[in-house]
């Protein structure tokens, strides 16, 4: 059973912020808003597991009540059994409610993709996963935006950046991070030889302003012409920006746009994330006993996923789930099987590890 402190915890920091928006003095008003409306679902689920619980301590009241007759006995029994169901679902729901949350998993997500090993396949691969990953986030009514692409001859990937708008992009795509595989026979395999290529995946989450402090004197920006198709333009203007973070040594380049202000913006904002998330994994290795879940680190340079063309086949070696289905992956359509079952498998981990504290 979950301790009842625990519970009010919850529901104390929850009248609280409501007293306090009421009021309408708080100077942090959208922040406050923002954990109202994140507390709302897990308050809701603990005043129903605690009506549960009393409703269930009644019923059994009466079971041992040597006034009750044999009649209300009965219904009492009848009552108990629904009400003990009901209990353990509920009590499940409230402590997977109670997990510690990552602080970014509301965030919007940057998602870097590379092409690995296996020269033109890899990053026409690369390009297959561009593709479901856009797709997916258009399935979840997310805005996704292009914001850098690097197309090899073929018109494969070489490396691109899409940024995910929408609550809880980060929490969902968080699980693709790291290196997926693909064996298939290429277009340009004359003797139909299957080959293996891989492409990395990055998914940081997209920080709010107030996250990531940046000193302009830390700054170095040089613009030149973008190189590429663009006609007179891009031997005229000097629209290409290129941002380096001198105490981090992270550089950014950017020349999709024709503007060098817009190219300004959108590389600020991956600076920003890979900034966010730097920091995020300095802090994570700092702390000697930190988890790692069954679904992995979220190393890039870790092996996650298989996609088998002959076979038809997609395998996540994190949690042994394999799908005879690559064509609605692929495509996107059906990703959310795997991303499910990934999230799943993470809050399953986490609670066995938080009962064994208990």
């Amino acid at each position: 059973m979950i301790p009842d402190a625990k519970l009010e915890r919850v529901l104390d920091r929850f009248h609280a912020i409501e007293a306090q928006l009421a009021s309408g003095h708080s100077g942090e008003f959208a922040k406050l808003s923002k954990e109202h409306s994140q507390l709302a679902p897990v308050v809701n689920a603990i005043l129903g597991y605690k009506d549960t619980r009393s409703a269930l301590e009644e019923s059994e009241a009466l079971l041992v009540d040597p006034q009750s007759d044999s009649e209300l006995k009965q219904l009492a029994q009848e009552e108990s059994e629904g009400l003990r169901k009901r209990f353990a679902e509920l009590e499940r729901q409230v402590r997977l409610l109670l997990l510690p949350k990552d602080s970014t998993d509301n965030s919007s997500a940057i998602v870097e993709i590379r092409a690995g090993t296996g020269g033109e396949e890899a990053s026409l691969f690369a390009g297959n996963l561009l593709k479901m990953y856009t797709r997916y986030a258009q399935l979840q009514g997310w805005k996704s935006e292009l914001l850098s692409l690097s197309e090899s001859d073929l018109g494969g990937v070489k490396e691109a950046v899409l940024s995910v708008e929408g609550e809880g992009a980060y929490a969902k795509l968080k699980f693709e991070s790291g290196v997926h595989r693909v064996q298939r026979v290429p277009l340009t395999e004359s003797s139909g030889r299957i080959h293996t290529s891989a492409a990395t995946v990055a998914v940081l989450p997209e920080p709010e302003d107030v996250d990531v402090t940046i000193d302009d004197k830390d700054l170095r920006i040089d613009v030149y012409r973008a190189s590429g198709a663009g006609g007179q333009h891009v031997n005229k203007t000097e629209s290409a920006v290129r941002i380096t973070h001198i105490p981090t040594g992270i550089v950014v380049a950017m020349q999709e746009e024709k503007s060098q202000h817009k190219n300004k913006a959108k590389a600020m904002k991956i600076l920003k994330a890979r900034m966010f998330e730097a920091e995020r994994e300095r802090q994570a290795n700092a702390r000697a006993a930190e988890r790692k879940g069954l679904v992995g680190s979220g190393d890039r340079s870790e092996r996650i996923r298989t996609y088998n063309f002959p076979q038809g086949r997609v395998s996540d070696h994190r949690i042994n789930l394999t799908l005879y289905k690559l064509d609605r992956i692929i495509s996107g359509d059906d990703l959310s099987e795997i991303v499910d079952a990934l999230m799943t498998e993470d809050q399953a981990s986490r609670l066995a590890a938080e009962e064994e504290i208990v």
